[in-house]
């Protein structure tokens, strides 16, 4: 578990030139969205992934998940925005919002992916930033996330300000 206050978030503190041809918007339920946003979480679990689904993830599963998500999102509970290249559905991120009240302080990241053929070009940075960015227009002071400590995504997460907040056994 990994945890980052926010404060001052710096829009543009350390963009990759690459994301000059990259937009991130939020996205919307659509059978498209949907089935690009299983695509890539496809691709991203079998190529070893941890994003809580094992290989081989069925698409019946992968477009069930989806479903699920941007209707959260329709109701306002969470924010899931895509980064764009051309046409191409290039990296996605979760804003969780659906907080107890005693947490309305908090935001959680989650579904953090990248296509691997757009990874090292800054997208996945870009889309944290995003998602900073709306958890700080709805009053959220910290973020927090779940991560695999090892083989996982721990040394990007530090890199962008987020601290241990704790190690889960397995």
């Amino acid at each position: 578990r990994a945890a980052r206050r926010l404060r001052d978030v710096d829009p543009a503190r350390g963009v990759n030139p690459a994301m000059s041809q990259i937009e991130i918007e939020p996205l919307s339920a659509t059978p498209k969205i949907r089935d690009m946003l299983s695509e890539i979480m496809i691709e991203v679990v079998a190529n070893g992934g941890s994003v809580c689904f094992m290989h081989p993830l069925e698409q019946q599963t992968a477009n069930a998940f989806w479903d699920e998500s941007l209707a959260a999102a329709a109701r306002g509970k969470r924010i899931v925005l895509g980064a764009w290249d051309g046409e191409v559905l290039a990296g996605t991120v979760t804003l969780l919002l659906d907080c107890p009240p005693n947490q309305s302080h908090r935001a959680e990241i989650a579904k953090l992916m990248t296509r691997p053929s757009h990874r090292g070009r800054g997208i996945a940075a870009g889309l944290m930033r995003a998602a900073e960015k709306n958890a700080v227009e709805r009053a959220r002071t910290l973020l927090v996330l779940d991560t695999a400590a090892e083989d996982g995504a721990s040394g990007f997460y530090e890199r962008l300000g987020f601290v241990l907040a704790g190690t889960i056994p397995d």
